[in-house]
C-alpha cells in the first residue's frame, strides 16, 4: 500500500474521526449506506486506500475498503498519509457473529490481550499480547444507541449490549467497533442499521449540534475486569451511570497460573493483559483517573488479591458498582 500523500487531494485538511467500512461486510456496508443517508457528505474521491467520503460540516470522513476490516493493519496511518488528516479515533462499522446467533447491537474495543506467545499473529487480526486505545466515546456511544434503541422498539428483538476488548486490526489511534449481528437477517436490518447511523450521528454532532462523548481532559475511567465475553456486570454499571469507558478484559483474556509465582505474584498472560489494558486507557484519556471494576463473583479470592496487588502498583483504584452509580 502506497502512504504517499496525494498530491492535490481535496482531502488535505485536518479532520478528526474515520468511520471504516469494508465492501466485504454485509452489516458494514448496510452501515455505510444509513450513514450516507443521513446526508452531508461530499462526493466520493478514489484514493489507493479506498473511497473516502467527507463530511461538509464535521471533521469525519467515511473510508472504504474493499479488505475485511479486522486485517487492515494501520490503515489509520495510511489515510493520514494519503489526506494529510490527522486521524483522533476509528469507529469500523462491522457485522458481529455469534455462535447463539443472537439478534444483538454490539460495540467493542480491540486488542488480543491476552493469548500467547504475544508477537504472533491473532485468528481474527491482530498481534497476540498488543491492545488498541479505545475511543473515549464508549461509553456515550452504548447509552445513545440503547436510549434509541429502546424508544424504536428494537430492544424486543434484539440485544443492546457490548463485548470485551477482542481482535484486529492493529492500529494507534484509539477504535471501537460499532456492530450488528449476527445472522445476515440482522446484517442487512435498515432499521438496525439506521440506529446505529443516528447515534454516530448525535455522539459525532453530524447535523451539526453539539458532539456528545468528546474528552475534555479530566473525569473518571473505568476499566472492567473479568466476566464472560459480554461483560453483563460491566454493562449493568455504564448503563446507570455517565462514567466513561476504557477497556473491558472477559475472563477468557486473563489466566492466571495459580502454581508459579514471581515477586509475590501469580504467573500467567493476565498480568501483561492487565497492564496493557491500563497504559492503552490512559493513552486515550490523558489526564483521566483510570479505576477498576472487577466482575468479583468470576474469579477466586487469591485471583482477586493479585489483581489488586497489581492495580495497585498502578495507582488504579478498585471500585465496587455502588460507589461509581
Amino acid at each position: 500500500m502506497c502512504l504517499g500523500i496525494m498530491k492535490g487531494s481535496s482531502l488535505s485538511r485536518s479532520m478528526g474521526t474515520l468511520l471504516l467500512s469494508s465492501r466485504e461486510d454485509i452489516a458494514s456496508m448496510s452501515l455505510l449506506v444509513a450513514v450516507r443517508e443521513l446526508g452531508g457528505w461530499g462526493q466520493p474521491e478514489q484514493l489507493p486506500h479506498g473511497t473516502v467520503f467527507r463530511h461538509n460540516r464535521r471533521d469525519v470522513d467515511l473510508l472504504l475498503i474493499d479488505e475485511l476490516h479486522i486485517y487492515a493493519d494501520d490503515i489509520d496511518a495510511a489515510h493520514e498519509s494519503l489526506t494529510g488528516s490527522d486521524v483522533s479515533e476509528v469507529l469500523v462499522l462491522s457485522r458481529h457473529v455469534s455462535v447463539s446467533k443472537t439478534p444483538s447491537l454490539t460495540l467493542h474495543a480491540i486488542g488480543v490481550p491476552g493469548e500467547t506467545p504475544h508477537g504472533d499473529r491473532g485468528q481474527a487480526g491482530g498481534i497476540k499480547g498488543r491492545i488498541v486505545p479505545p475511543s473515549p466515546r464508549f461509553g456515550a456511544l452504548f447509552r445513545t444507541m440503547s436510549a434509541l434503541a429502546v424508544d424504536r422498539g428494537l430492544d424486543e428483538k434484539y440485544d443492546l449490549t457490548m463485548e470485551t476488548t477482542h481482535h484486529g486490526p492493529v492500529l494507534t489511534s484509539p477504535t471501537l467497533y460499532i456492530e450488528i449481528g449476527s445472522t445476515p437477517d440482522q446484517w442487512g436490518d435498515e432499521r438496525a442499521a439506521k440506529v446505529w447511523a443516528d447515534t454516530l450521528s448525535t455522539c459525532l454532532g453530524l447535523s451539526g449540534s453539539n458532539q456528545v462523548g468528546s474528552w475534555k481532559g479530566s473525569g473518571d475511567v473505568m476499566i472492567g475486569l473479568g466476566g464472560g465475553h459480554y461483560a453483563p456486570r460491566h454493562r449493568s454499571v455504564i448503563s446507570q451511570s455517565d462514567v466513561w469507558v476504557g477497556h473491558l478484559l472477559a475472563n477468557y483474556a486473563l489466566s492466571f497460573d495459580e502454581q508459579t509465582m514471581e515477586e509475590g505474584l501469580p504467573h500467567g498472560s493476565w498480568r501483561h493483559a492487565v497492564t496493557m489494558a491500563i497504559e492503552s486507557t490512559r493513552i486515550a484519556f490523558p489526564g483521566g483517573s483510570v479505576f477498576a471494576h472487577l466482575d468479583r463473583k468470576s474469579f477466586k479470592g487469591w485471583q482477586r488479591q493479585a489483581l489488586a496487588s497489581l492495580l495497585s502498583e498502578f495507582d488504579v483504584p478498585l471500585r465496587r458498582g455502588k460507589q461509581i452509580l
